[in-house]
């Protein structure tokens, strides 16, 4: 029997621009041919003003030298096989018109929105000694992010149960979750299962199988992404997070082209993908 025609994107991954990531972005390519991809989306840390998290991220003087090296991994790519152009841009309040101007700045497929609450910048400004307090923060700005408008998808969403992983606990926190999620799903704006969760201080995919149901419950749309920031971990454990997010009631994952999303049938995907993810 023939394999079955690939047909699905790792959505997340990164470019040594952002001086934490390993590869050519043409190995990235090259790696997910060999999982069994139709494409991957490249989506390296944007870059920020005033050299906000500058140690983390590309420098804006950089934007272009990122979209050549996106476009050359595309133009060395096969003919069945594509490299999209995304951006993963950090959400911080008074940053909306930079990111703005940003997003209008090329002709972009996919922009993941992220919180990350563990970069000097948000600490400084939010922590205030109190685990909890701090997560009630972090949802809350994931909820601002989307109704921002800024973003298609909400990147690796319960990143902050890495903040402090020996006293995480859902229930606790569920209700601001829940609180968050319903704002989340009014927007339309997708979330991403982001699979480098497993080697993370709280090793679980982000966001876990609590949040996931949750996550169905409202028909938040799901989108897959590696996280990877070096080659060989781009589509790593995509069979397991299509099941657990089959386990948690979802049908369909989702995929970004020129900002539009589609919906994939969860089973579709599975068959698409080799036996070496």
């Amino acid at each position: 029997m023939d394999n079955p025609k690939p047909i699905f994107f790792d959505s997340h991954m990164h470019t040594p621009l952002c001086k934490h990531a390993e590869g050519h972005p043409v190995e990235y390519m090259e790696r997910g041919i060999e999982q069994g991809l139709a494409g991957i989306i490249i989506t390296c840390h944007s870059p920020m003003p005033n050299q906000f998290s500058h140690r983390v991220r590309m420098a804006p003087e950089q934007f272009k030298e990122y979209l050549n090296l996106v476009e050359d991994a595309d133009h060395e790519a096969p003919e069945n096989f594509e490299v999209r152009l995304g951006l993963e841009s950090d959400f911080f309040p008074g940053m909306e018109e930079w990111l703005t101007e940003l997003h209008d700045s090329a002709d972009f497929d996919y922009i993941l929105g992220s919180v990350h609450w563990h970069i000097p910048e948000y600490l400084d400004a939010f922590w205030r000694g109190d685990p909890d307090s701090f997560r009630r923060q972090y949802f809350e700005h994931l909820a601002e992010s989307a109704e921002t408008g800024l973003f298609d998808s909400l990147a690796h969403p319960d990143l902050i149960k890495n903040a402090s992983p020996d006293d995480w606990n859902f229930e606790d926190i569920q209700p601001h979750i829940e609180d968050a999620l319903d704002r989340i799903a009014r927007t339309g704006v997708a979330m991403e299962i982001n699979t480098s969760g497993l080697n993370k201080a709280f090793p679980e995919m982000n966001p876990g199988p609590q949040m996931l149901s949750l996550m169905a419950k409202r028909d938040i749309p799901v989108v897959i992404g590696s996280d990877s920031h070096t080659p060989e971990r781009v589509g790593e454990n995509f069979p397991l997070a299509l099941d657990l997010l089959e386990e948690a009631g979802y049908d369909y994952v989702s995929v970004f082209r020129r900002r539009k999303r589609s919906d994939i049938p969860i089973s579709l995907a599975k068959n698409s993908i080799t036996a070496t993810c």
